[in-house]
């Protein structure tokens, strides 16, 4: 930018007619020398041309035997990195900028400013980098155009804060449908640029940006992001055959930086998008482990206290009322176990997702485990059969294996209609890693929907009619990798669903 002020068009034109007239040329001499016409170069002299192009800019300090930066600093561009002193060689031919080198420092100039832009949005940094091209073009408006996936359009995430830039946000012309086609949409489908100094008479061009922008001269090249086509870059000038070929190039060059500067912004917004995800999730857990601690300090001495009663109840006998009574009691004693086992399970979930998960490992018969499970699932469930050798020796925590299989039983009880068995088999499997035991539970429900499998294991995930908390099968996959073991689970439509447990056997040995 220009420290935040427009161009000084009147100051250029002035300096360009008193270095004419220092060298002794008339505007005819200098036309030739620069190989325009003298129309051109009045028109800058008097500064009604408009903003020049650093690739102008240089084409002119050659013509007039100045150094670059005396002109840029006339118009108001910054000159960090431009050499001061040393004065041009004269252009000998039109095109002619002075030089190759010249253009490469033109080049690694627009290169330091890109790089420089520090926006925190991809938005942001694409409307800094349009006017930071404006200005080095000398255009009327350049875009920074996107693919929107969803909607499949061309978006102008970056659109210069020109006159002719503000009139096409206004309009609406900002967005370019891929299906409308025209040469826009054709530069990004294809990946090749496209050049027009007689806008008005392509056929193929937008009407709107002909007759409503008044665009003539318009040059597009395919803007990469990260190595693929992401959108487009488009200069646009209301004057006919406004950019040359010099010109071209060096926004043929700016435009593989733009998406270094996208690729840029894009990470950041990624990183700031996980940040933020992450610190709220870290609050809600937290706050979620001190709530479950204050309820489970709460729920126990109740439950003591209703557990209590029941006892004394039975102990003491009495009529029918007694007897109603001290199965309400129960029935209440009940929903208050299911309760807290809700409220470990929001502690456990906390503390694997802590990394502060701990096991108290032993010997443990998995078949002895198995049966206490199903037996105390059966007196909600009878029809529960158990398919098992008569021992399985593993090395685990007895509580949290016991913990994962009641959640596995559970989860099945629930999806199996009234009268169909669950069937849960244990066995031992032998795979190139070495010995396994296998825990399957199976149940005749209707089955898990395909787009729910990839998340079941997630925290706060259900097989999709299931009320509660979520947690079950991600505690039960977590109990199973602590042991350094797995959780799956095959399903399929009208055939019902198995979770196969399998933990590793290492040194434990029985039949």
């Amino acid at each position: 930018m220009y420290a935040g002020q427009p161009p000084d068009l009147p100051q250029l034109g002035a300096t360009i007619r008193d270095r004419r007239k220092e060298l002794v040329l008339t505007q005819a001499q200098l036309a030739a020398r620069l190989g325009w016409s003298q129309e051109r170069v009045s028109a800058l002299e008097t500064g009604k041309y408009g903003l020049p192009s650093l690739p102008l800019l240089s084409h002119l300090a050659g013509a007039l035997e100045l150094p670059l930066a005396v002109l840029m600093e006339a118009v108001g561009f910054g000159v960090q990195g431009i050499p001061k002193a040393e004065p041009m060689r004269t252009a000998r031919e039109p095109g002619d900028d002075g030089g190759g080198g010249q253009i490469k420092v033109l080049l690694h100039y627009t290169l330091q400013r890109l790089l420089g832009i520090q926006a925190l949005t991809l938005k942001d940094a694409m409307n800094e980098a349009s006017d930071l091209l404006a200005e080095a073009m000398g255009a009327d408006k350049i875009d920074l155009f996107l693919h929107e996936p969803e909607t499949d359009t061309l978006v102008a995430l970056g659109t210069s804060n020109t006159p002719m830039g503000r009139q096409q946000i206004r309009v609406g012309l900002d967005r370019v449908p891929i299906a409308n086609g025209g040469r826009q949409v054709d530069v990004f489908v294809s990946g090749r640029e496209y050049y027009t100094g007689q806008a008005d008479q392509d056929p193929e061009m937008d009407r709107g940006v002909v007759h409503t922008l008044g665009v003539r001269s318009l040059y597009a090249v395919p803007l990469r992001v990260n190595g693929s086509i992401r959108g487009i870059v488009v200069a646009e000038s209301v004057h006919p055959d406004r950019f040359s070929q010099a010109e071209r190039d060096f926004l043929e060059a700016a435009g593989r930086w733009i998406g270094m500067v996208a690729h840029r912004a894009e990470l950041h917004e990624a990183v700031t998008r996980q940040s933020l995800e992450q610190a709220r999730r870290q609050v809600a857990e937290e706050m979620l482990e001190s709530v479950a601690h204050d309820l489970q300090n709460q729920l126990t001495p109740i439950k003591g206290e209703v557990d209590l009663v029941i006892r004394r109840l039975q102990r003491d006998g009495g009529d029918g009322s007694a007897n109603r009574h001290a199965k309400q009691i129960a029935h209440v004693s009940g929903s208050l176990g299911n309760l807290s086992r809700m409220v470990t399970d929001l502690l456990d979930a906390s503390r694997l997702d802590g990394g502060i998960f701990s096991l108290n490992r032993q010997r443990v018969d998995l078949v002895d485990l198995i049966h206490g499970v199903v037996d105390g699932a059966k007196a909600d469930r009878p029809e529960i059969d158990v398919r098992a050798p008569q021992e399985l020796i593993v090395e685990g925590d007895a509580a949290r294996l016991s913990q994962a299989v009641q959640n596995l039983v559970g989860n099945a009880v629930q999806h199996t209609p009234d009268g169909v068995p669950v069937v849960v088999s244990v066995g031992r499997r032998r795979r190139e890693d070495g010995e396994w035991a296998m825990v399957e539970v199976h149940d005749e429900g209707p089955g898990i929907p395909r787009d729910l499998l990839p998340g079941l294991f997630h925290r706060h995930a259900s097989r999709g009619d299931t009320a509660g908390l979520g947690l079950g099968l991600y505690l039960a996959r977590g109990i199973a990798e602590a042991h350094g073991g797995e959780l799956t689970v095959h399903s399929e439509a009208g055939s019902g669903t198995t979770f196969t447990l399998m933990l590793p056997m290492g040194d434990a040995t029985g039949d």
